[in-house]
């Protein structure tokens, strides 16, 4: 297997759902302090602001009809496009994009923090499924978009954050939806070999995360088989979903960064 260089310093920010791609704006600065050069694209059909994007719902038939397979593909153009293989870094669904771009061996290492699980990993959690079943908008029309209310946002995302903080990201970061790609995780686009050797990859979890409870991200990493690749786990105190956000994400961002130094 081709082992990864420690002069690489190229990363690839993937943006879960639910969320604008903006979220990463600190965590790109930070890095780039730190040497690294980095991008976070936009999902198609999300390259605009938060309030934008919302406006355009429930009628956003192009992003309506985004699929995940589509929207792998398209992160996974974006990673290929570079001279050399970059360091995919992603958050929660974008975690699990993350787990299937360094399953197609296009990354020099990878970072899926609170990742949703790839298919086989069962995530049988009332927590889950209690923050996550509306997105898969069952019984509504799938030609048109989802968006997650507030009520849901303070359950799935920022549980046990102070109101005024809660509202606050809601209205920076809260976006429309495919129901389609929320339904892809349940299927073979979810898909990760799991016995595969595979590069450097970091699993991240956060105590107080709902949607993605801590002991589903240990399951996901206990799925993998131990088999010499570099596989690694934390799980952080006091995190919920908006990790990338919380007031204690440069400690998570220097817990990443020593974990590049040592392996990619």
């Amino acid at each position: 297997m081709e082992t990864t260089s420690s002069k690489n310093k190229n990363i690839v920010f993937v943006t879960g759902a639910f969320v604008t791609h903006h979220g990463w704006s600190e965590w790109q600065a930070y890095f780039e302090s730190k040497g690294y050069n980095t991008v976070a694209p936009a999902w198609p059909h999300k390259d605009g602001t938060a309030e934008e994007l919302r406006n355009r719902q429930p009628n956003d038939t192009d992003l309506a009809k985004l699929t995940l397979d589509e929207l792998v593909d398209h992160y996974a153009a974006i990673v290929a496009s570079f001279p050399e293989k970059p360091i995919v870094i992603g958050h929660s669904l974008g975690g699990l994009i993350t787990q299937l771009i360094v399953n197609r061996d296009l990354a020099a290492a990878g970072v899926a923090i609170h990742s949703v699980p790839p298919q086989g990993v069962f995530p049988y959690e009332f927590s889950f499924l209690k923050a996550g079943w509306k997105a898969l908008g069952l019984f509504t029309d799938l030609d048109k978009t989802y968006l997650m209310s507030f009520e849901d946002w303070q359950y799935a995302f920022v549980n046990e954050m102070p109101l005024d903080e809660q509202k606050a990201a809601y209205e920076a970061n809260t976006i429309p939806e495919s129901k389609r790609v929320a339904r892809g995780g349940l299927t073979s686009a979810a898909h990760v070999d799991l016995d595969k050797p595979h590069v450097p990859l970091l699993l991240t979890s956060g105590e107080r995360d709902n949607i993605i409870p801590a002991h589903l991200n240990h399951r996901n990493f206990e799925a993998y088989a131990k088999n010499g690749s570099v596989l690694d786990y934390k799980e952080f105190k006091g995190r919920n979903h908006y990790v990338l956000g919380q007031s204690t994400w440069k400690e998570d961002a220097d817990y990443i960064l020593d974990w590049l130094d040592k392996n990619a």
